[in-house]
């Protein structure tokens, strides 16, 4: 098992949240093309579009983008103008926006019934309460650390409620590692796809095309990530 505070603070992000991105709900239509995102992990604003993204059971490549990064901030500034976080591309209508409400209620306009849930409703008490359930993860998913570039992205199938799946994105994000997010919350169409590639309905589920690693367990995980892809500070 992971740490057993880092696990504890996660649950009570999770809690301070009402377990927003736990459950699907009413879908629209399916993108033919994988969203982008820019974001990175201890954002508020970027937890709230990944909120979306769960509940209305999207996919999406994950461009992270901590402070201090060297890869997809940048990327991101070249693509939009601003260092501004979270970033949604979607190839669709080649749509590219900023501003997290903006977003929120693009998704759930083109994929999801139309209506915003109301634990993302826009407004200052939704942001309100996603910067006060970062406060017990202390900051962490939030600064880049050197790391190794993959050849190719990661994948990992997760949904944003999940402690032990924010402790692994964390770990991703701060080591710069772009990865495709498959999101397998409850109700989720790929759950039963989840259960017949690894043999089980557990997240989070890791797999590297890089090195032919598949695994569960959010502490298997955080181990393989930091041999495999961290560097020594300074490198």
């Amino acid at each position: 098992m992971a740490d057993r505070f880092a696990v504890a603070a996660s649950v009570a992000t999770s809690l301070l949240r009402a377990g927003s991105g736990f459950q699907v709900r009413r879908l629209g239509r399916r993108p033919e093309r994988v969203l982008e995102l820019y974001e990175f992990e201890n954002c508020p604003y970027c937890r709230k579009v990944r909120e979306a993204l769960s509940i209305l059971d999207l996919d999406a490549e994950i461009r992270p983008c901590p402070k201090g990064g060297r890869f997809y901030r940048e990327e991101a500034r070249r693509r939009g103008g601003r260092s501004l976080f979270p970033y949604l591309v979607d190839p669709q209508g080649a749509i590219e926006m900023y501003e997290s409400d903006d977003i929120v209620r693009y998704l759930f306009e083109r994929y999801g019934d139309g209506t915003v849930p109301r634990r993302l409703s826009p407004g200052s008490r939704t942001t309100f309460s996603s910067i006060l359930s970062g406060l017990p993860r202390m900051g962490n998913g939030g600064f880049a650390q050197a790391s190794r570039r993959p050849e190719h992205s990661l994948e990992l199938w997760s949904f944003e409620a999940s402690p032990f799946c924010r402790l692994v994105r964390e770990r991703l994000c701060v080591l710069e590692l772009p990865y495709r997010l498959h999101n397998v919350a409850r109700g989720g169409q790929r759950r039963d796809v989840l259960r017949e590639r690894g043999g089980r309905m557990q997240v989070p589920y890791l797999a590297d095309p890089n090195t032919q690693t598949e695994l569960y367990e959010s502490a298997a995980i955080l181990d393989y990530l930091e041999r495999t892809y961290a560097l020594p500070d300074g490198s």
